[in-house]
């Protein structure tokens, strides 16, 4: 690589807010994955063709170094941003400096947002949230309890940025933290910094980070690594994916600060090939830092040098785990291997590597800014700061929040999440169950836990972890053992079968919970699905083995009656089974068409025509042909 000349970051910063201040207002478009889902491109093209034609200067892409041909007097500037996190209520639209947060907006309403507040402007009520505790219109942000009660800082720019223009993220304080720790600060002082902080791993075991750096900034040797873990794998989790999405830059400027503090001169973000949007923006991230100079052979003048690469995983969850991501980096298959020595001693390609995930590196630069005892004012004392959660199953308001470590769980939930919904969607405040915390490595907390602290060392204690962050909220007409069913076949299917508990054991934990949902259990299946539970937990080589059988042992913890119901009664409490329910046909709705009788393949089910049909459960197969079949639902579970 060529040497590459010293950034000033002032002057871009300076030459960003001069062309943004030339203009009279910004119109910023989510463009998360969830909101792209939803048409969001399609809005922001309609936006600027709207506006043009209504005779509007609109300009969608600001440059910082030549303000005055992109910048126009009284012009609209039309920008995406990363998931702002409501992605119950996308695609969103946001205007400034109104202040206006418009939600659900499609292609029919952009007409009248040009032509009622941008040219007229007045405000369109219908598009902006209702309160449903008080019905109340909220004109933005500011007024709308799902954000007011959130402390979104790793979040905070992901809303507003452009993700795709670095001037933007500079002219937010962007890189002068990693300037800072390159010209200003010795490797020491960083890993001293970082572990002063209290900063712990946001990427489900919550080991301190700074511990971790100094452990491979003291092993000797001239060639090290650091990696960004992007292998994003909890079913329901997608904050690395938005924060990747929404503020690229944050994540690669961690990566230069993890890389100076313990010598490397190499960086990899590992990102699943299912995020395809997080892969564009953190390649395109990269290729801007180096064409501006942050990248090369002379990082903020020192002399040194420094190189980023992208990598796109093959979807197995087990890359999750470290050693298992470093075998795939190295072009094997991802399978992990016992440690010690640990990724800090020999890791990617028997150099000391460091290895982090998204949110702690995106972390990293906020701590280096304000200091870590300005950190530390955030959290608990011994899990400080903030964590992001995806909040999503039985709840009002599905999204992204960040909240300070120490939060209970009924404010995240039955504030911000606005409440428990039942199987119309409506909010039911005596409906909640459960919520599924950590995903399959993590386990379930009852009622009693709605008003523990939700942190690392609280939440082991109650038999579950944080976690990447997967929260799941259950709603009354859950079954507990089918939702531990579900997460261990997840962790049965992802398994990589290079330890025997783990490949074996899980298999066999998952045939055991078939037969307690199928009705084949006995009383030594429970006690056999406990031991079995515990062996693998204990035994398996890498982290996916050993919290695979925490959902299972927390729903036998705190559900045990639903699992005896299931085994003794052969019954489900909450009659999701359908190998512990029968088919009945109601004869006030049945008409006697005879399409059920048809479609049944072994003549379970009789009745003249135009008469109450019957079902023979002796010969039911219960299959469900028969209950698709009748147009007149008169066929039920019982």
């Amino acid at each position: 690589m060529t040497s590459t000349p010293v950034i000033d970051l002032e002057r871009i910063a300076e030459e960003y807010g001069n062309a943004r201040k030339a203009l009279a207002r910004r119109i910023t478009i989510c463009a998360g994955t969830g909101c792209v889902a939803n048409g969001a491109l399609k809005v922001f093209d309609a936006f600027v063709e709207k506006i043009a034609a209504a005779g509007l200067p609109v300009v969608t892409e600001l440059k910082s170094e030549a303000p005055a041909a992109t910048a126009k007097p009284d012009g609209t500037l039309m920008s995406h941003s990363g998931c702002q996190g409501f992605c119950q209520m996308g695609p969103l639209v946001t205007l400034e400096p109104e202040g206006i947060l418009y939600t659900r907006v499609q292609l029919a309403d952009v007409d009248e947002i040009v032509n009622e507040t941008l040219i007229n402007g007045r405000i369109v009520d219908r598009l902006l949230y209702e309160d449903p505790s008080n019905g109340k219109r909220c004109k933005g942000t500011a007024d709308i309890p799902f954000y007011v009660r959130q402390a979104r800082t790793v979040l905070r720019e992901c809303g507003h940025v452009d993700p795709e223009n670095i001037a933007e993220y500079i002219h937010h304080g962007g890189y002068f933290a990693a300037r800072r720790a390159w010209t200003a600060m010795q490797p020491k002082d960083i890993c001293e910094e970082i572990t002063l902080s209290g900063l712990r791993g946001r990427g489900g075991g919550g080991f301190p980070t700074g511990r971790k750096w100094e452990a491979a900034r003291v092993q000797p040797g001239d060639k090290k690594y650091v990696i960004c873990n992007g292998d994003e794998g909890d079913p329901g989790a997608f904050m690395d994916r938005s924060v990747m999405e929404g503020n690229p830059h944050s994540v690669l400027e961690g990566l230069m600060i993890a890389a100076r503090a313990i010598g490397a001169d190499e960086m990899y973000v590992y990102v699943r090939a299912e995020y395809p949007l997080a892969v564009k923006r953190i390649r395109r991230a990269v290729q801007d830092a180096e064409q501006l100079g942050l990248l090369g052979d002379n990082v903020f003048g020192t002399g040194q040098s420094l190189r980023c690469h992208v990598m796109e995983g093959a979807g197995a969850f087990v890359c999750g785990e470290e050693t298992a991501l470093i075998a795939s980096i190295e072009g094997q298959r991802g399978m992990p291997r016992p440690k010690p020595p640990f990724p800090a001693q020999s890791g990617l390609w028997g150099k000391p590597t460091i290895i982090n995930n998204v949110e702690t590196l995106a972390t990293v630069p906020l701590i280096i800014r304000q200091g870590a005892a300005e950190f530390r004012k955030i959290g608990t004392e011994k899990s400080p700061g903030t964590k992001t959660f995806a909040l999503t199953g039985h709840v009002a308001n599905t999204g992204l929040i960040e909240v300070p470590f120490g939060t209970t769980l009924r404010e995240i939930v039955f504030n911000i999440g606005g409440g428990v919904t039942n199987a119309k969607g409506q909010v039911d405040g005596d409906g909640f169950r459960a919520v599924q915390i950590g995903g399959p490595s993590g386990g379930c907390l009852t009622q009693e836990h709605l008003d523990l602290p939700l942190d690392f060392d609280s939440l082991t204690g109650a038999g579950a972890m944080v976690g990447s962050g997967g929260l799941v909220v259950m709603n009354k007409s859950t079954c507990m053992v089918n939702v531990a069913r579900f997460f261990m076949q997840f962790t049965q299917n992802e398994s990589c079968g290079k330890c025997v508990l783990c490949r074996e054991g899980t298999k066999q934990m998952l045939a055991l919970l078939d037969d307690i949902i199928e009705g084949r259990a006995t009383g030594e299946t429970l006690e056999l699905l406990e031991r079995l539970a515990v062996a693998v937990k204990k035994g398996s080589l890498c982290g996916l083995g050993k919290t695979a059988p925490n959902p299972v042992l927390s729903t036998l913890r705190y559900f045990r009656a639903e699992y005896e119901a299931h085994v003794h009664q052969k019954s489900c409490p909450a009659r999701q089974c359908k190998g512990l329910l029968g088919l009945t046909i109601d004869p006030e709705k049945c008409k006697g068409c005879g399409l059920c009788a048809r479609k049944c393949p072994v003549n379970a089910i009789s009745g003249e025509k135009k008469q109450p049909h019957r079902i023979d459960s002796s010969k039911c197969l219960k299959c469900g042909a028969c209950e698709e079949a009748c147009k007149f639902k008169a066929i039920s579970w019982n």
